[in-house]
């Protein structure tokens, strides 16, 4: 290289250029190849390398995808398995059906059986008691015209007085049978009657509790001191004079200390009495214009107190479209009690009773409650017009236009009028349920006697009766018959026909049991 270079020091400069060129152009072409070949070598490795990692890309796609077919169906293969089961359970299930179907029918063929063979049996036994009657019956027919035969011979009678005496006797049986069968059918039929009246009156009372004790009223007022007697008195008597004639009372002042007595019939009249002579021990200005002034003052407090308890009854019952005079009738009716019951309250339990009873028949309990608060209107005026209470009330309703149904229930809850509609009797019933409670009403001493004896007395008038005892407060009166003298069928007799003599004689609240008793005592001594 050097003797080249040396030599071409020897070249003309063009051809040192031109060689140098050349040189350089190889030299470039060289490089250029080396480039282009690392270049081709690089890229073919990219190349290399991008397919192997698609073809592992690929791989791992293939892997996932053959992964999730596995899961699928795997998936698949569950629930396939599941849907099998369920049909194989429900297969079973439908199996079991089918043969517990087949043993019921094996049963009710095997049933059938038993029952066609007893059939048989009842057919043949019923033919054989028919062969057995019918020859029964020849045989029958054989005695009885032998008898016939010999009775004619014997007694010497026709045929015609024989079949009278036979027909006499058939007809004393069959009243014997009769009466035992209307006594059977009686008994059934009160025995039913009995259950199905207690149940209704059960839940009528199981639905309606109101408190027994009542409001007594009052009449005598308390004064601070005796001076007050004589300031009340007045000089001569004037201002107790004044004082009767304004409130229509009588004032009894005694020697009693501390009190003073009013006395009066009607008892909105005494309540309005008391109120005034209150106010004016109260007031302390006690003159005739005072006690005129506070009397009237007191009377209008009154009324509406009336007329204001009056529609309280009406909404605590649920009774519409009263007059405001009718229902001051129903207001006064707190002031006024029956054997210590308050006849308002009794009145408002009355109507509950009456409608639940209602209700329990497919009534209408709308107008049982009406009639039911309406019944004892006529106590509330009884004291001043002549007549029974349930007369003066149902003329009392009359000149408010109410229907005959309320009209015939006030008028017939005690018995006076036959009942014409349904509501009489419910009306009737609830009033005796009230009345009849534990402590609802209270008598006298003497009355309460005179009504056992009373009781005793109608039972111990009977022919055959030995001793009648009043027991239960009155509730119940045993009677005790000879057995000697009265049977089994004479002795229901007995018993109703006491029953129906009690309600007509006498006068009671709520019912009273009747219970005979027939006893046969049989003695022997062994010597």
């Amino acid at each position: 290289m050097e003797t080249m270079i040396m030599q071409m020091g020897y070249l003309p400069p063009w051809l040192t250029t031109l060689i140098g060129l050349i040189l350089g152009v190889c030299l470039a072409s060289i490089v250029f190849q080396i480039i282009k070949k690392t270049r081709a070598k690089t890229f073919q490795e990219d190349l290399q390398r991008q397919i192997d990692g698609a073809k592992k890309e690929a791989e791992n796609i293939i892997k996932s995808a053959q992964i999730d077919a596995a899961a699928e169906s795997i998936k698949q293969k569950e629930k396939v398995t599941a849907e099998t089961n369920q049909l194989r359970a429900e297969l079973r299930e439908i199996e079991m059906r089918l043969t517990k179907r087949e043993d019921a029918l094996d049963r009710q063929a095997e049933l059938y059986k038993q029952e066609e063979q007893s059939l048989k049996k009842r057919e043949k036994e019923i033919e054989r008691r028919l062969h057995n009657a019918e020859s029964k019956e020849k045989q029958l027919s054989g005695l009885m015209a032998q008898q016939k035969n010999q009775l004619l011979k014997i007694s010497a009678m026709t045929v015609e007085e024989a079949k009278k005496l036979l027909l006499k006797r058939l007809e004393e049986e069959c009243e014997h049978e009769m009466s035992a069968v209307i006594q059977r059918k009686v008994e059934e039929a009160k025995e039913e009657a009995d259950q199905k009246s207690r149940e209704i009156i059960t839940v009528a009372i199981q639905r309606y509790a109101s408190e027994q004790t009542c409001e007594a009223t009052v009449s005598t007022v308390d004064i601070p001191n005796d001076e007050m007697k004589g300031r009340i008195i007045g000089r001569e008597g004037r201002n107790i004079r004044a004082f009767e004639k304004a409130t229509g009372v009588d004032v009894i002042v005694d020697d009693t200390p501390g009190v003073i007595v009013i006395s009066a019939f009607n008892p909105v009249r005494r309540e309005a009495a008391r109120l005034a002579m209150e106010r004016l021990i109260q007031d302390g200005r006690i003159h005739p214009s005072r006690i005129e002034e506070l009397v009237a003052q007191t009377k209008k407090d009154v009324n509406l107190k009336v007329l204001q308890l009056g529609k309280n009854a009406a909404v605590e019952a649920n009774v519409r479209g009263l007059d405001n005079r009718v229902l001051s009738a129903i207001g006064s009716l707190h002031y006024r009690t029956s054997f210590g019951q308050n006849v308002l309250r009794h009145s408002i339990e009355v109507a509950s009773l009456s409608q639940v009873m209602a209700d329990e028949l497919n009534l209408d309990g709308a107008i049982a409650r009406r009639a039911g608060l309406l019944h004892d209107i006529g106590k509330a005026m009884d004291h001043e017009i002549e007549g029974s209470h349930p007369e003066i009330g149902a003329n009392f309703l009359k000149r408010f236009k109410e229907s005959p149904i309320i009209l015939n229930a006030v008028l017939g809850h005690h018995g006076d009028v036959p009942a014409d509609n349904p509501y009489t009797p419910l009306v009737s019933a609830a009033d005796a349920i009230s009345a009849s409670r534990p402590g609802a009403r209270r008598e006298t001493l003497e009355r309460y006697i005179k009504r056992l004896e009373k009781l005793e007395e109608i039972a111990s008038g009977f022919k055959g009766v030995q001793n009648a005892y009043a027991i239960q407060a009155g509730r119940e009166i045993r009677v005790i018959v000879d057995a000697e003298k009265i049977d089994d069928e004479s002795s229901m007799k007995i018993a109703r026909d006491i029953a129906n003599k009690i309600e007509a004689e006498m006068a009671y609240p709520g019912e009273i049991q009747v219970t005979l008793l027939r006893e046969v005592r049989c003695i022997e001594y062994a010597k």
